[in-house]
């Protein structure tokens, strides 16, 4: 396997994409006025020392980091040994999971290296090997004692779902499954939601704003664009229920691909990401160079959960003692990526550089999405003040609707989520 390793970087500088004056988006979360002064902060100053997260967060697999600096001296007992509990470590340091968690500890993600994937990279850090023929980067999970494996999908799965690949390879623990999946696989592949770090599914709808000037999804049903979209996706058959856009409007031939886009001159609406497409298209895609213009999906009202860190079902139980430890440090993950992306951003741009595949990230992308996600609130606390949790009316409303959508048997909403394993006192 090829040793990754990431060096200092520079000062880096967000690019301005003229077209999100004009984003129509839900309104953001309450807290992104803090985080956007602090990735701004981040973005200007990301590479130097003094610019470091506090020592005491899990931001790198280092012992220094993983080490509590802010705890007080134990008093000194006269002809007595120190009798702290080293099983019971002070706040800020890492959990020893050697004894409750497998190891490795195993994820499997639903795509390249993302953006949105930061926080589970940035537990491993630059103490992280590639295995780039299988897309496997491993190392370290901070100091808890056990290794954590992040597993690329897509077309390392031959394209397969998530739940799917679960259930053939038990070895996997954690996966990403959005919630209209959880509820679409609920009867043969069930899984369970324990944390959800995007709080908005960035999901768009996109187009060239010289064609069409979409306003609402009702206009795009009203014209004559193609809606290109990946085959499967429960979502384009909401937007049909719904009465958003039409059946004979909808392709799914979508291959990821921006040459239709570009050959039509962005005449069609696109699915794509709102943290990544726009940024791609306009400023690294030599053959459009222009602005999109995009809808949310979440805003037609599919207010799904998107990437949830999830488990078997079957596996609950057995995985429990390792989740009520390990889930508190994914939440913790969260909040130090996005407070501060720098030093992850340039981990996963490295690392799909060495996957030398057709999957191209650059450093300004990654830039943009940290800043997209915060604006339009895709990160961040929700209703509350924790990162992670499900909302219960919004998960029960979702799951309704996904199963009615979907034409099925009623699902419970506690058969594909919990916040048992949410520490509450984690956000931003």
């Amino acid at each position: 396997m090829n040793s990754l390793r990431v060096g200092s970087t520079g000062c880096g500088v967000f690019t301005s994409v003229q077209h999100m004056i004009r984003m129509r988006h839900s309104t953001p979360s309450r807290i992104w006025p803090v985080l956007v002064a602090s990735l701004a902060l981040a973005a200007a100053c990301g590479g130097d020392d003094d610019s470091a997260a506090p020592t005491d967060d899990t931001t790198d697999a280092t012992d220094e980091d993983a080490a509590p600096t802010d705890t007080p001296d134990e008093p000194e007992t006269p002809d007595e040994p120190d009798t702290t509990d080293a099983a019971d470590p002070p706040a800020g340091a890492a959990p020893d999971l050697s004894a409750v968690c497998p190891d490795p500890l195993v994820l499997q993600t639903d795509w390249f290296p993302s953006p949105e994937h930061g926080y589970a990279y940035r537990l491993i850090g630059d103490a992280g090997t590639l295995d780039a023929e299988n897309g496997i980067f491993s190392g370290p999970l901070l100091d808890t004692g056990i290794d954590l494996e992040i597993r690329a999908g897509g077309p390392y799965l031959g394209f397969q779902p998530t739940p799917a690949t679960m259930y053939l390879d038990d070895d996997i623990h954690l996966g990403y499954v959005n919630t209209d999946d959880k509820v679409a696989t609920a009867d043969g592949q069930p899984t369970i939601g324990v944390m959800a770090p995007l709080e908005i599914n960035p999901q768009i709808l996109m187009w060239n704003p010289e064609a069409y000037d979409f306003e609402t999804f009702e206009d795009i049903g009203e014209s004559d664009a193609a809606v290109l979209v990946f085959g499967g996706s429960v979502y384009v058959d909401y937007l049909v229920n719904a009465g958003f856009v039409r059946p004979d409007q909808v392709d799914p031939s979508y291959d990821g691909a921006p040459a239709r886009f570009v050959a039509e001159d962005g005449a069609l609406a696109q699915q794509g990401f709102a943290t990544s497409e726009p940024y791609r298209y306009e400023v690294e895609l030599e053959d459009w160079g222009r602005p999109v213009e995009f809808l949310l999906i979440h805003d037609s009202g599919y207010e799904i959960y998107s990437q949830t860190l999830s488990v078997r079902t079957d596996a609950l139980d057995e995985l429990s003692p390792c989740l009520e430890q390990v889930v508190p440090v994914f939440q913790q993950a969260v909040v130090d990526h996005w407070t501060d992306p720098e030093p992850t951003n340039q981990l996963i741009v490295e690392i799909v550089d060495d996957l030398d595949s057709s999957w191209v990230l650059a450093p300004g992308q990654m830039e943009y999405s940290a800043r997209t996600a915060v604006e339009l609130g895709v990160v961040g606390n929700g209703s509350d003040d924790t990162v992670g949790n499900f909302d219960d009316d919004r998960m029960e409303r979702m799951v309704e609707l996904v199963v009615d959508v979907l034409g099925i048997d009623d699902v419970s909403p506690d058969a594909v989520y919990t916040n048992r394993f949410i520490d509450p006192s984690i956000g931003f």
